[in-house]
């Protein structure tokens, strides 16, 4: 069968770069068509010049597009706001929708953690950039352990993080807090992020503590070196930026946690840094670029859902 006809609402950063990864690594989807609302955006611009439909009139335009009644998956990186509107026009059309705003009107996604829980799903979520880099360690834990508390801490260059992102602090915090606790695993979930002005920019980095029971070190280490792998297939440059650490709390030393308690278990470190592929954004860009190949490693696991049906049927 042939490939499954996508189309990407959003021609800023995020859907320029999503665009570039999905030509130039396909492999279940085909590119129809890029949406935007500028007539003078480069990433129009950078579409028409690859032979890929346009339009600048966003949903409306995207729907006279003689490609659009073949179109089975539609990725929106635009806003939670304008998402809220594209959710409900595209899946009553019949779309599977690919959310990456923090509207989180669908289940929240980590590809190789609840994929394939949600691939029944017409409309996805794919978080957080630190909820991308993070998540799939806290559930490498909890898939051996019992996580009492998951703690992230994200680091990216401020050039990295453009007005949406910076606009949007506190909602990054939220919703990657409370998808560590439903992807995660963990009972509590916390996250920070920190904007790095340094110069020249630095690579995204990721700290993720946990707190658990029931595993010993060397389990948890091999679920974290599994769960690594995994990430990997679709983020070349993910990788540990050391040896996982450990640290013993019990009866006589527990570990105070200001506002949750007092806990008694093993403490994981792990720390992360994930670097871009350099497809359109720079390579120090991880956080953008875990986003869009997680986007388009989801909407590959779609697609072969669709085709698969199409079989079936």
């Amino acid at each position: 069968m042939g490939k499954v006809k996508a189309a990407i609402i959003g021609s800023g950063n995020i859907g320029t770069d999503l665009m570039i990864k999905m030509i130039k690594y396909p492999q279940n989807m085909e590119l129809a068509a890029v949406v935007g609302i500028d007539p003078a955006s480069e990433g129009l611009a950078m579409a028409r010049d690859r032979g890929v439909a346009t339009t600048y009139e966003g949903l409306e335009g995207l729907k006279k597009l003689d490609c659009y009644d073949e179109i089975g998956i539609v990725f929106d990186a635009t806003s939670a706001y304008a998402h809220r509107v594209h959710d409900e026009a595209l899946r009553a059309d019949g779309k599977l929708v690919v959310d990456l705003t923090p509207a989180a009107i669908g289940p929240f996604t980590i590809p190789p953690v609840n994929m394939d829980a949600n691939l029944d799903a017409t409309n996805v979520n794919m978080v957080t950039c630190g909820g991308q880099a993070t998540i799939p360690m806290v559930a490498a834990v909890s898939q051996v352990a019992t996580v009492h508390y998951a703690e992230i801490v994200a680091s990216v260059s401020s050039r990295s993080a453009g007005p949406g992102t910076r606009a949007n602090i506190d909602e990054f915090t939220r919703t990657t807090a409370q998808a560590i606790e439903k992807v995660g695993g963990a009972a509590q979930g916390k996250a920070i992020i920190i904007l790095n002005p340094a110069e020249p920019p630095m690579i995204m980095r990721d700290t993720v503590f946990t707190l658990s029971e029931g595993a010993d070190e060397e389990t948890i280490r091999a679920s974290v070196k599994d769960m690594v792998a995994k990430v990997q297939a679709y983020v070349p440059g993910y990788r540990l930026k050391q040896e996982v650490q450990f640290e013993r709390f019990g009866d006589n030393n527990r570990l105070k946690i200001p506002g949750r308690g007092e806990f008694t278990g093993l403490k994981t470190s792990i720390f992360l840094e994930v670097e871009g592929a350099g497809d359109y954004l720079p390579s120090y860009s991880g956080n953008l670029d875990i986003m869009t190949a997680a986007a388009k490693a989801t909407g590959e696991l779609l697609a072969e859902r669709i085709k698969a049906r199409k079989v079936v049927a």
